[in-house]
């Protein structure tokens, strides 16, 4: 048994049914491998356990996929068995030993070769030709005493390669065993709940959709599949029981409108930003959100975002640039949401807001600049921006209000920004008047002291310290 594979069950029984492979095998002969088991039962017979545990390793596609998986460990594991097992440690530091002391020894016998005088009776071109030809024959039997040595290094490093390569390819057979179950799994499902999705993905193949609508079908997986519905424009996928959205959706790049409501949503795949024609979000209501992608901010498209009833913890900060959006709907994620981005107020489009039943206390300073707002909904906030009486006169007063507060905000900043300036100007004022006055001091005192004369009596308040 290969001693690298002691640790990876799953490469070893694939690698153990290589000779059993007929039409799904890669393109290639493998040699016999005395390490392995024959082909066919008794391979089974060696690996019992791993089989039992994982039932879906007898599903031949599956086998396939992972004999694909694994050809470069496959191709290298043959090459080593050729070349022999890895070099001990002693052989390794000896190896690197050797080399060190003829790499010594060379550089040694170039400077002597360099240093060397040319003697009076020989031409100087002649002379160098003599020394490249000796400078040649010195390294080639330099490279011929290392050659051994660094063949030890190369072996040693290919093991240590190998050993690597070994550890990805059982992650990757493991990953192609747990997708294939998942698919197993949902495809069980899905024939035993409603053979009719599968169907609409064998008539999607054969014409263009634009509307599938799988709304309570209790689906607890979505075929990646879906994604290739080029032409579709409206998706529902609400009443199921999806944890996740595939990132094959990003497919759909003409899709308008995705409903996936009342699933078990925990978050949306980043590729959904890829959706740029899409304006209905995308009721997402209903779910486990804690947050909400940033790329959903690049779909300049989307007029309608509904995601109450979530885990939210708050909104991408760059919101704002969804300025075709008219409609948003954050109501009842309760404790989680607690404030808005400053963006919200570059929603210049947005007509209806609710952000109800939150543990929102102030609204963004830039909320006032929202001209198009209509339809607000504050309620069940522990509000103190703006204030009770404000929010009780409506929508109106309460633009009116976060208008007012963000032009004193930005007279308040152009204040303090002016008054900085002037203290610096100020400043350097009084620094060049001070100099200046020194300056003249120091000129006057002169003057005053020759007028006088050296000998002169002085006046005793000049000599005053000042």
């Amino acid at each position: 048994m290969d001693p690298h594979l002691k640790s990876y069950p799953l490469l070893s029984y694939v690698l153990s049914r290589l000779p059993s492979m007929s039409s799904s095998k890669p393109h290639y002969d493998p040699p016999s491998d005395l390490e392995q088991p024959p082909p066919a039962s008794s391979s089974s017979a060696n690996h019992p356990s791993i089989v039992d545990e994982m039932p879906n390793l007898s599903h031949p596609k599956v086998l396939a996929s992972m004999t694909h998986a694994i050809f470069d460990v496959a191709q290298t594991r043959s090459v080593l068995q050729t070349l022999g097992p890895r070099p001990d440690h002693e052989s390794v530091d000896m190896a690197r030993s050797k080399l060190a002391e003829i790499n010594s020894g060379l550089s040694k016998s170039l400077e002597e070769l360099v240093l060397s005088p040319r003697p009076a009776d020989v031409d100087q071109a002649e002379w160098r030709a003599h020394l490249a030809e000796k400078e040649q024959r010195i390294r080639q039997e330099a490279e011929k005493e290392m050659s051994m040595y660094k063949s030890i290094l190369q072996l040693d490093e290919m093991h240590e390669a190998y050993e690597k390569l070994v550890k990805q390819a059982e992650e990757r057979l493991i990953k192609i065993y747990e997708k294939a179950g998942e698919v197993e799994e949902s495809l069980e499902q899905i024939e035993e709940t409603d053979p009719e999705v599968v169907g609409i993905l064998e008539e999607a193949q054969g014409k263009g959709l634009e509307r599938v609508d799988l709304c309570g079908r209790k689906l607890r997986f979505l075929p990646e599949a879906f994604g290739k519905i080029s032409g579709l424009l409206s998706f529902n996928l609400s009443g199921n029981q999806l944890e996740v959205i595939p990132d094959s959706l990003a497919g759909l790049q003409k899709l308008e409108e995705l409903n996936v409501s009342s699933n078990l949503l925990e978050s949306l795949p980043d590729s959904i930003g890829l959706l740029q024609n899409l304006k209905i979000l995308l009721s997402v209501y209903l779910n486990k959100l804690r947050s909400l992608p940033t790329s959903i901010c690049k779909m300049r498209s989307l007029h309608f975002l509904d995601a109450h009833f979530n885990e939210l913890r708050g909104l991408p900060d760059e919101i704002g640039r969804l300025t075709n959006l008219e409609v948003l709907n954050v109501r009842c994620n309760f404790s989680d949401l607690t404030e808005l981005p400053e963006s919200l107020g570059e929603l210049t489009n947005l007509k209806e807001l609710d952000i109800s039943n939150n543990q929102i206390n102030a609204l963004p300073d830039s909320f006032g600049r929202l001209d198009k707002l209509t339809k607000l909904n504050v309620d069940q906030n522990p509000l103190v921006v703006p204030p009770k009486e404000i929010v009780d006169q409506g929508v109106d007063a309460i633009k009116m209000f976060m208008a007012e507060r963000w032009v004193d905000k930005l007279a308040e900043e152009e204040r303090e920004s002016m008054m900085e300036v002037n203290e610096v100007e100020e400043t350097g004022w009084l620094t060049r008047s001070a100099s200046m006055l020194k300056s003249y001091a120091s000129v006057v005192g002169e003057t005053v002291s020759t007028y006088l004369g050296s000998a002169g009596p002085r006046d005793p308040v000049l000599d005053e310290a000042r």
